[in-house]
């Protein structure tokens, strides 16, 4: 049993919890405990009895009581009552004590043969059984579904399904999840494959109500709504919009955040409807700038596609557009409820969106420290070809970072290092891609890249690190098929007119140029006053034009 959890099995009466859970904890060694029949012992009346006395609001806050104090102990098997599940504060005390909840999903023909004769329970007198079932079943089957596993049934033997159960215990592995801790609103990063299906459960304890409108681009749109749908259908989740932009960064823009206010606006989205941005970083910008300023603020769930969206766009709450000016100049922090990271759908991305963000993966290596750094350059080329085991491991790692630092610096407030390290690279990006025009032919991750060497060569001309560590970062980011310098984005580029672009930067301060330098991996920190002639000598050594 994993971790020495409870399991706690939850269902439809007929679903065969009491039958599978007395079988499952006999193969486990582990106590069996029937809720039911524990509330009847604590109350020394039947469950029918409790029902007429005292009406079902008073019985499910016994029942909460009673399976809160079942799961306090060790861990045991429990079966749960039809309802028990469909209550919220029982759903979260189950979730508290950290047992492992298991619906056992039965069609209705299975669960009518296997009510026969219980027409004695509450639910059943004077009642057609069929008719009783169904109603209970479309009530009921959303909040079952945020359950941690889900066991379909079928009129097998009990042996047969306690069997599947076991099994489908002993292998579940659950999603990583990491705390980003903020002082007014905390929220959690979820890493896993095959989030996008369960996303309805994941998100009903979070969210204020189950509606939803979704922004996605057209690229993102046909490969994976289908998989969020079913899995926002599945726990009983209304889907009021579903809005599609053009992909890449060119819809970065305000007419295209009007638009989908007036698509969301339009159909009908009120305080309570939570905006989930489906894609990449394009797609979380756009999605939560218009979730901040729609309604004086929306729920908002970032769901990233994308490898650089999965490792550094999805969290922190930056949203925001750009100008011909420059990069995200209009913009506002807006915190997601929750971040669901499903790595399953990196497997859909072309190898040049990969590759673009790793490169942030690369600067986390650089920000975090050696360990991280070796790291990369030991696995980064296999992350780059695709490797589950290195995407999963520098998502989390990505994500363990930034949460750290966002929590230390929110809003980017502090006056030296804090969250502005995390730019690092980005001054010279965000030019180079002010000066391409935002229409695809740099991606905002190849522009990082490049930023990295250009920081790093800046440092070492300043003395901050060694003369090495340029050569050391260039070569790493180009052994992955990275742009690493100037010269291999096939275009020249003006120092001035990228210098020009660096001072109207958000991060500068009264026109002065704003760097995140580096002494070593793991030791950035921010420069204000590094000489403009002195980046403009780089520049051009690096192949620009005056």
């Amino acid at each position: 049993m994993p971790g020495g959890r409870s399991i706690v099995l939850v269902g439809m009466p007929g679903a065969g919890k009491s039958a599978i859970g007395r079988r499952l904890a006999a193969k486990l060694g582990l106590p069996f405990r029937d809720a039911d029949t524990e509330i009847e012992l604590a109350a020394g009346l039947p469950i029918t009895e409790i029902f007429a006395r005292y009406g079902e609001p008073h019985f499910r806050d016994g029942e909460k009581r009673v399976i809160a104090r079942l799961l306090s102990g060790g861990p045991i098997v429990l079966a749960t009552g039809g309802g028990a599940f469909a209550d919220a504060r029982t759903r979260a005390a189950i979730r508290r004590s950290g047992a492992l909840s298991v619906w056992l999903r039965c069609p209705l023909p299975v669960l009518l043969r296997r009510v026969a004769g219980r027409e004695h329970r509450p639910m059943f007198l004077n009642a057609d059984p069929a008719e009783v079932l169904e109603r209970l079943m479309r009530t009921r089957h959303p909040f079952y579904a945020e359950a941690d596993l889900v066991i379909p049934c079928s009129d097998e033997s009990p042996e047969a399904t306690t069997r599947r159960v076991q099994e489908a215990v002993a292998a579940w592995q659950p999603p990583l999840r990491l705390p980003v801790q903020l002082s007014e609103r905390s929220y959690e990063v979820v890493i896993g494959e095959g989030l996008l299906a369960r996303a309805g459960a994941l998100l009903a304890p979070v969210l204020p109500a189950r509606r939803v409108a979704i922004v996605t681009d057209e690229t993102v749109g046909p490969l994976h709504l289908p998989a969020l749908r079913q899995g926002l259908a599945e726990a009983g989740f209304a889907i009021a919009a579903e809005c599609t932009v053009p992909p890449g960064e060119a819809s970065k823009q305000l007419p295209v955040v009007q638009r989908l206010l007036e698509e969301m606006l339009g159909a009908g989205v009120d305080r309570r409807t939570a905006i989930l941005a489906l894609g990449g970083g394009v797609v979380g910008d756009l999605a939560g700038f218009a979730a901040a300023i729609a309604l004086r603020g929306l729920p908002f769930v970032q769901l990233p596609t994308t490898l650089l969206a999965q490792v550094d766009s999805s969290v922190g709450g930056k949203t925001g557009v750009n100008l011909p000016l420059g990069k995200n100049l209009v913009g506002a922090f807006h915190q997601p409820r929750i971040v669901l990271a499903d790595t399953g759908t990196l497997a859909t991305l072309p190898v040049r969106e990969l590759r673009a963000g790793y490169a942030e993966v690369a600067k986390h290596g650089l920000l975090s420290g050696e360990a991280l750094w070796h790291w990369c350059e030991a696995e980064g080329e296999a992350l780059v070809g695709g490797d589950p085991a290195a995407l999963a491991h520098a998502v989390l790692e990505s994500c363990r970072l930034k949460a750290a630092v966002v929590a230390a610096d929110e809003r980017e407030e502090s006056p030296e290092g804090g969250r502005a390290l995390l730019n690092l690279g980005h001054t010279f990006g965000h030019a180079l891609e002010a000066e391409c025009g935002y229409g695809g032919e740099l991606l905002h991750g190849e522009a990082v890249a490049v930023g990295l060497g250009l920081a790093a060569a800046l440092s070492a001309r300043l003395g901050e690190c060694s003369q090495e560590l340029p050569g050391r970062v260039i070569s790493h980011l180009a052994a992955c098929g990275l742009p690493a310098r100037l010269r291999d984005l096939g275009r020249e580029f003006s120092a001035a007119a990228l210098l020009g672009r660096m001072r109207k930067d958000k991060k500068a301060r009264d026109g002065a140029l704003r760097f995140v330098l580096l002494r070593g991996p793991g030791e950035a920190f921010t420069a204000g006053d590094v000489s403009p002639a002195l980046v403009e000598a780089l520049l051009r050594d690096e192949g620009c034009a005056s």
